[in-house]
């Protein structure tokens, strides 16, 4: 099991990271070439068997074995009224997926995808990033551990999602402090907050980069300073699915901003990464412009909890499927194109 020692061995590991194999790109991109079709012609299907033949190191890569972990954590900021539900539903939420109630047991079961549901310290909010840090070093530490505790060797794609009441603040603040840009380009709706409810995320964002940004010098200080528990863990399953060369599939606006902290350190982070969806949320197209990831659908969500990684990965899925079963030209005895 992959764990960061300390901080230090976090800034290292995100330092130095694992590039895909060049010779089964190469190799899949062989195969494409003379499977019964115009070259090109299945899009962006074609780009997703490359990538996933790259990080999985076949030329004929594989969706058998997907991972959906979900994390959870509850937010100090939450009591300044920036979300439209309390605090409590997060624990509710979460005893929803653990009795299979949820969108996304539905949507990991459609998919083939086992779940995993990971709570950190419901009990325990964290701090009002207004006025003081979210973790402590230690609390930090633990949750981004507790991310990278779902990489297992021999995963073939994992899907990442969250529940937490009010995360959607912190999320925003962390793509300010990453990319730049007022706390207005980054808030949005949320849950559902009304007029008053936007001015009061606003502000919220606005306090905390005043008390934080100058503090922020690296990955795991925003983190820190700035995010939630089940942000970093996000963060941490991340860093450690690179390290065991595992292909992820992000999901909305919580998922990815989890990563801005990560790219501003090192924008090769994305590299291993899909983007399920464009988000609903508004922050959300300028956060997958800075992080140079195209979506793969638009579908208007806005849930979370990993619901759109678990439809995208229906298309990884058939473009695995394209790739492996396919005839060629010669098997299919088809005329290739002159």
């Amino acid at each position: 099991m992959i764990r960061f020692s300390d901080s230090m061995a976090f800034a290292a590991a995100l330092k130095d990271l694992p590039a895909p194999d060049a010779e089964f790109i190469d190799a899949a991109a062989a195969r494409q070439a003379i499977l019964t079709k115009p070259a090109g012609s299945l899009g962006r299907l074609e780009e997703i068997a490359l990538f996933m033949a790259g990080w999985q190191g076949r030329e004929r890569p594989v969706a058998e074995r997907l991972r959906a972990a979900i994390f959870a954590g509850n937010h100090g900021v939450a009591a300044r009224g920036v979300s439209a539900y309390p605090a409590e539903v997060t624990a509710q939420m979460v005893a929803n997926f653990r009795h299979g109630g949820a969108a996304i047991n539905a949507l990991a079961q459609a998919c083939g995808a086992e779940l995993t549901v990971v709570a950190i310290d419901l009990d325990r909010p964290t701090g009002d990033i207004c006025v003081e840090a979210a973790m402590s070093e230690a609390d930090c530490l633990a949750a981004i551990n507790a991310g990278a505790a779902v990489v297992e060797a021999g995963l073939d794609l994992l899907l990442l999602g969250e529940m937490g009441i009010a995360n959607s603040t912190p999320a925003a603040a962390l793509c300010a402090q990453a990319f730049g840009g007022p706390a207005g380009h980054w808030i949005g709706r949320g849950t559902g907050v009304d007029g008053e409810g936007l001015i009061r995320k606003a502000d919220a964002v606005e306090r905390a980069l005043a008390v934080h940004g100058g503090q922020c010098i690296n990955a795991f200080e925003t983190l820190r300073r700035l995010g939630g528990r089940e942000i970093a863990a996000l963060a941490g399953a991340v860093l450690a699915a690179r390290m065991r060369r595992v292909p992820v599939m992000l999901d909305g606006f919580i998922g990815c901003a989890a990563v801005a902290p990560l790219a501003k350190d090192n924008p090769a982070i994305t590299g291993h990464c899909l983007a399920a969806h464009l988000s609903a949320e508004a922050g959300h197209q300028r956060l997958l412009a800075a992080l140079a990831l195209e979506p793969l659908l638009r579908l208007d969500m806005r849930l979370g909890e990993g619901s759109g990684a678990a439809v995208a990965a229906q298309i990884v899925r058939s473009a695995l499927a394209a790739h492996r079963d396919m005839a060629s030209f010669a098997e299919a005895a088809v005329a290739s194109a002159l």
